[in-house]
């Protein structure tokens, strides 16, 4: 039987300062959890602060990284960093991804190359730290998105970058199992939040909003609790996707 509450764990959330990676990082410390925060770049710094903050106002514990993880040296000194902090590692949660909206014919080979270190390499590599260094029994999440399952076009190196990440996830959980270690995605629905309105249109934005059989768009609420969820009780849950969406997409 594997203990599954927050009390002390030790978490990793890339992306961990603002929308929905904030809200994740300020759930689990609020249970206990003991947090790792990433954030990317002197753009989203205070706003990494301010969750911080907020974390620590409510008795939490936690600290800062800064780092681009396209530079996979990074990713292993998040780890080693949060291992130096905390003396073990229990939780990795990996929030990032960027969007890019374009004609296949236009997307340029800079464009190309930005897409996949961002939305699949890193994804790769912080999996693979994970595997290395998690405690036994430790819990791998990913944000992957609801385009998975989309036949759509304009999204191609977005969903195309994040694609990869099912089959990473898969081919993780099987050889991490032996010691515990689940691994998952969630694909969100099109997000409430400027990660989502800075690609799109009012028109599509409307669209967005009438395509999900709930109506509207992904709140950030809807996704951290089943976040929490697959890293604490639903642990036994691994090698999958789960689609979050309120019938946005489906398989």
């Amino acid at each position: 039987m594997v203990k599954n509450d927050l009390e002390n764990k030790s978490v990793i959330v890339t992306g961990g300062g603002k929308n929905l990676g904030g809200l994740i990082s300020k759930n689990l410390a609020a249970k206990g959890a003991k947090i790792a925060l990433h954030y990317n770049s002197e753009s989203s710094k205070s706003e990494a602060e301010t969750t911080l903050n907020e974390i620590k106002k409510t008795g939490g514990e936690g600290f800062l990284f800064r780092a681009d993880l396209s530079n996979i040296e990074n990713i292993k000194k998040l780890f080693d960093e949060t291992k130096k902090n905390f003396g073990g590692i229990d939780i990795a949660i990996n929030t990032v991804g960027k969007v890019l909206k374009k004609p296949f014919i236009d997307t340029t080979e800079k464009e190309y190359d930005t897409m996949f270190d961002i939305n699949s390499k890193i994804a790769y590599f912080f999996i693979q730290e994970a595997g290395k260094q998690l405690n036994d029994n430790g819990k791998i999440c990913t944000i992957v998105t609801s385009l998975l399952a989309a036949y759509t076009g304009l999204y191609s190196t977005y969903a195309g970058g994040k694609s990869p990440v099912e089959h990473f996830t898969r081919a993780a959980s099987k050889e991490f199992g032996e010691r515990g270690i689940s691994v998952t995605n969630v694909a969100p629905g099109p997000m409430d939040t400027p990660f989502f309105y800075g690609q799109e249109s009012p028109d599509a934005v409307a669209y967005h909003k009438s395509a999900s059989a709930l109506g509207g768009l992904t709140k950030i609420e809807d996704i951290a609790p089943l976040v929490e969820f697959l890293v604490t009780d639903g642990w036994w849950i691994t090698g999958q996707t789960i689609f979050a969406n309120g019938g946005y997409t489906t398989r």
